[in-house]
């Protein structure tokens, strides 16, 4: 499985972005996707989830309220609509594919398939 992110930028504190990770699985909609992120001098932290069925998804706190996830499985593209960035949002994100196990993990172990991520950097 190949995963492409893309879409992340330069945005001013408030502003949104989205980003897009593209899948190469023939069986995309059997996989639990999710997107973490790491900045500076940080360890990677996990931001959201999302079933494969796309019925359910779940969000660290700090994005709560504020990024949504998606997916469109005729596409195998998993989506992360950022908005109201902040500069603590920063970093380089990446989204993850998890073939087995539970869906809603927050662990990077758990997941089997990276993409190479994307900045976002947002400025003050």
């Amino acid at each position: 499985v190949q995963l492409q992110a893309s879409g992340g930028g330069l945005v001013q504190a408030g502003g949104s972005l989205r980003l897009s990770c593209a899948a190469s699985a023939r069986t995309f909609s059997s996989y639990a996707m999710g997107w973490f992120r790491q900045a500076p001098e940080k360890e990677r932290e996990f931001v959201a989830a999302i079933k494969g069925s796309g019925s359910s998804t779940y969000f660290a706190d700090s994005v709560k309220g504020r990024f949504t996830i998606s997916r469109d499985n005729a596409k195998n593209t998993v989506y992360l609509q950022m908005n109201r960035l902040k500069p603590e949002d920063t970093a380089v994100y990446y989204c993850a594919a998890l073939t087995y196990g539970f869906w809603g993990t927050t662990q990077q172990r758990d997941y089997d398939y990276w993409g190479q991520g994307t900045q976002v950097t947002v400025s003050s």
